[in-house]
């Protein structure tokens, strides 16, 4: 059996459907019995934990092959990070106590960068981790391509995608969500020691232009994609009820900048098989 935890979101449940599709059990790990209506019917075992509550994360992780972890998104997070960190402190007692046959931990490009930005929680739940003894896989991926699903209404209603990621023409990893989940559940059933790092990117690299490209090829208008000057950004993440908007604006320093990246040779990063426009008009659709 394998515990996932986030299996409502987009990634874990990805983990969820590839194991189960395979003919494995999973623990669904849930914070509301509401949402976890949809796995039970699936057919797995629901566990309701905090990731605050170390004896419900204990009871979550007891008796199972593996567990699928990863820390809730924190994008306005306070100084230093404290929210995060309970988060972390958990989990590690949790994992410490159960000593699971192995982890595989979903973590992020760029985790090992030591400049300030959004990410460093990711290093910092690395360095943790990596200390269980427990085996445990750190999967790094790429920026989401899920994450222009902010972009949909402008595209379809204006023509335009506004980036943060600038040159509108240089190249970022990306990566489905779906492909994220098909090797974090290949990864739960290897056998390894220690820990380990496995990065993952999709088929090609996506350009801003390239993205709009996508946008108008599933819609079927034009669309232009359009750089949002950096001056603007924390004036911007306030307005939209950010409070330390800071780290955010650093995070997109770093993929604009480079020292964002992947810490392996291109050679030895992993190729998910989603295509951009599969992820766009699966987009579209939802909204």
């Amino acid at each position: 059996m394998y515990a996932i935890t986030g299996i409502t979101g987009q990634v874990g449940s990805a983990v969820a459907e590839t194991l189960i599709a395979q003919g494995l059990t999973v623990r669904a790990v849930v914070r509301d019995t509401e949402k976890a209506k949809r796995w039970e019917s699936r057919g797995c075992e629901i566990t309701v934990a905090d990731v605050n509550d170390v004896a419900a994360l204990t009871k979550a992780f007891q008796g199972i092959d593996g567990v699928f972890v990863l820390l809730p998104p924190i994008f306005d997070p306070s100084p230093g990070f404290i929210e995060g960190k309970a988060m972390l402190a958990s989990l590690h007692a949790a994992l410490k106590i159960t000593r699971p046959l192995r982890i595989v931990c979903l973590s992020t490009i760029g985790a090992q960068a030591s400049q300030p930005n959004l990410l460093n929680l990711l290093g910092m739940m690395e360095a943790s981790l990596a200390e269980l003894p427990s085996p445990v896989t750190f999967l790094r991926a790429a920026w989401f391509m899920e994450n222009a699903l902010w972009d949909v209404p402008a595209a379809r209603e204006e023509g335009v995608l506004r980036s943060f990621l600038q040159p509108l023409d240089k190249a970022f990893p990306m990566v489905a969500t779906s492909d994220i989940g098909k090797l974090a559940a290949e990864l739960l059933q290897e056998t390894w020691a220690g820990s380990r790092i496995v990065e993952l990117e999709g088929p090609q690299r996506v350009s801003p232009n390239q993205l709009a490209a996508a946008f108008a090829r599933v819609l079927g208008h034009p669309v232009k994609a359009a750089v949002v000057p950096r001056n603007s950004w924390i004036d911007l993440f306030t307005s939209q009820g950010m409070k330390n908007p800071t780290p955010r604006a650093q995070m997109i320093d770093g993929f604009n900048q480079g020292w964002i990246r992947f810490e392996s040779d291109d050679a030895d990063v992993r190729k998910g098989n989603t295509a951009l426009d599969t992820v766009i008009a699966q987009l579209v659709m939802r909204s």
